[in-house]
């Protein structure tokens, strides 16, 4: 399963649902060097022998070998850096592999304690998208398992492909995709996040970045092949030669791939595009280069690219009200934050809100904003425990800020709404906010408190268990 922070793997992830600033000056080549000879030293839209606009000699029907593969990597980093404006300061590596050895490689860290794994449960039962019936990490190694087209690994400077014919081949917008990973590594280095929202929000620069230059990079394939290509108003934007790419399979070997959790973690890539154009519109490259520097703070700002960098993330805290032998998990991460891509995708997976599946703008894939999660401010999500063992017991409080009273009260109403009609839940004191769910995979009691502009929902096994999980107000 994935880590809460995924900064050792960058993806590229198969979407399994139904004017540029200058590039930079190359150095000196000497005044008996001319186009299209090789330079005497390395310089933008040149790797390894290969111009960016130069043909190669590749036959993709039956897959790559060694050369052909050499030659395709070369060529392609020359492309992004031509479109990128950035230069790559080493080669990068390229393997590929199948999807059954993707599948048992552990490529997002080792095995977890049972504490944490059923921390990690509590976390994605709360946001009503995996059930106790289910295991989170086994819904997350189905969906990885069959989406992941590739990765890009800063530990071992490595891009990994992962093709899902019996040939080795590559998909040119993958490959452009991880070596715009390589080429942020090599420039801006990855940063670790404390929650899972601060780690996607990241993600919608570096996955958007990458996902920008690949579709810049296949409007160009478009247009090189007398096709219309989107008018971008980038420099370069004639047509490439480009080798095809290979026919895809699916990958998903028939395994049901949970759409609420896919939601969350296409996110970056569905809304990361549109956010770095916003950052490219606003003062071409160096202007997505600056976001490095300070790098988006929740996914309300990748979502919304008119709230960077401005917009703050409230302090959300929880205080401790739990009695009797009810307590925190012991670990290092005690609390978890979804952020505003959390309330949507529960709503959304929950048949609540529509227009995910609708773009919102250029290089957006889909709409992340609805009126139940808009106003998100902050939010912090904390499991409890009780007993060990077969009797343990588990419940939840998750508290979200927004904006204003209004915002909390438009959530407050659409997640009880939510329960009642998308969840079977019944009322069983309307003043207090307490209902219960007698069946399924959320069965269990809920409270939804709200106080100005803060939302408290409060989970147990029972109603009576609701108090010792978190005891009310006074």
């Amino acid at each position: 399963m994935p880590t809460p922070v995924r900064t050792a793997v960058s993806l590229a992830v198969l979407f399994v649902l139904a004017g540029c600033s200058a590039p930079a000056a190359g150095p000196s080549a000497g005044a008996d060097w001319q186009f299209p000879d090789d330079p005497p030293e390395d310089r933008l839209g040149w790797e390894q022998g290969v111009w960016y606009n130069e043909s190669i000699d590749v036959n993709a029907s039956d897959g790559f070998d060694e050369r052909e593969r050499d030659l395709l990597v070369a060529r392609t980093m020359a492309r992004v850096e031509r479109i990128r404006g950035l230069e790559f300061r080493e080669p990068v590596p390229v393997e590929v592999i199948s999807r059954a050895e993707f599948r048992s490689r552990s490529v997002f860290g080792g095995e977890r304690s049972p504490e944490y794994e059923r921390w990690h449960d509590l976390v994605w039962e709360a946001a009503l998208i995996v059930g106790e019936d289910r295991a989170a990490s086994d819904e997350f190694d189905a969906l990885y398992g069959g989406a992941v087209r590739g990765y890009y690994t800063p530990s071992g400077d490595q891009i990994v492909i992962v093709s899902d014919s019996e040939t080795p081949t590559i998909d040119r917008a993958t490959l452009a995709h991880e070596l715009v990973h390589a080429l942020q590594d090599q420039h801006f280095g990855f940063v670790g996040s404390t929650t899972r929202d601060t780690g996607l929000a990241h993600n919608g620069l570096t996955e958007g970045d990458a996902r920008y230059v690949e579709q810049l990079y296949l409007e160009r394939c478009v247009a090189g092949t007398g096709g219309i290509a989107n008018s971008t108003g980038h420099e370069g934007a004639a047509g490439w030669d480009c080798v095809p790419s290979p026919s895809r399979s699916g990958g998903g070997g028939g395994t049901p791939v949970n759409q609420g959790l896919f939601a969350y973690v296409y996110q970056p890539y569905a809304d990361g595009p549109a956010f770095v154009h916003s950052l490219y519109e606003r003062d071409g490259w160096d202007a997505v280069n600056a976001a490095y520097e300070s790098r988006p703070r929740s996914t309300e700002q990748t979502i919304h690219p008119e709230r960077y960098p401005d917009e703050p993330v409230a302090s959300v805290s929880v205080d401790d009200r739990a009695s009797g032998d009810w307590q925190r998990f012991d670990l290092p991460r005690e609390s978890e934050r979804l952020g505003e891509t959390g309330l949507f995708a529960m709503f959304w997976y929950n048949d609540y809100v529509g227009g995910y599946r609708s773009s919102d703008g250029p290089y957006s894939a889909f709409n992340y904003s609805a009126p139940p999660s808009d106003g998100w401010a902050g939010d912090r999500l904390v499991p409890y425990r009780s007993g060990d063992g077969d009797d343990a017991k588990y419940g939840y409080v998750w508290a979200v800020e927004f904006d204003t009273a209004a915002d909390a009260r438009e959530f407050a109403r659409a997640y009880r709404t939510m329960l009642q009609l998308r969840l079977g839940a019944s009322t069983v004191d309307v003043r207090a906010g307490v209902y219960r769910i007698s069946d399924g995979p959320f069965a269990d009691a809920f409270r939804i408190e709200r106080v100005g502009n803060r939302v408290v929902i409060t989970n147990a096994p029972t109603v009576e268990q609701l108090d010792a999980v978190r005891a009310p107000p006074r």
